[in-house]
């Protein structure tokens, strides 16, 4: 990668259950378990329960992929907290009807989250899994 001036931000958590280093980390301090659950951000090191936990939550970390991953795709985590493609994209359902009401007012979707949380892009390529990669995380 070229050199950028991207500014990160490091929180420092104390970690709920054994976490990896390079793995996506949930709000609560354990290591991501859930494809596609909410996440702060991506672990610096690895901690055991009750240690102190570096979390980049803004910029650019290093991520452990969990499959092939392409330059600029959408990422979110695997059951293992590794960064993986996004399972698809979001689309109105086959057989919907289009809306016309001026009373929607544009909102037609509702509910607070997608199924799958969206954290990060990625800046490198992966061929498969096991391999670490740049990627730019989203808030």
């Amino acid at each position: 990668m070229s050199q950028q001036n991207i500014s990160l931000l490091i929180l420092t958590v104390i970690a709920n259950g054994s976490v990896s280093e390079n793995r996506a980390v949930a709000f609560n301090g354990s290591q991501a378990s859930i494809a596609g659950q909410k996440v702060m951000g991506a672990s610096v090191s690895r901690a055991a329960t009750g240690e102190a936990l570096a979390v980049v939550t803004s910029g650019t970390a290093i991520m452990e992929s969990g499959a092939a991953i392409t330059v600029g795709q959408s990422l979110m985590s695997d059951s293992q907290g590794r960064a993986v493609p996004v399972s698809g994209t979001l689309t109105v359902a086959s057989g919907a009807v289009a809306v016309t009401s001026s009373a929607a007012n544009g909102a037609i979707l509702q509910g607070a989250e997608l199924p799958e949380y969206l954290f990060a892009d990625a800046l490198q390529a992966a061929s498969g899994a096991g391999e670490l990669i740049e990627v730019l995380l989203r808030r």
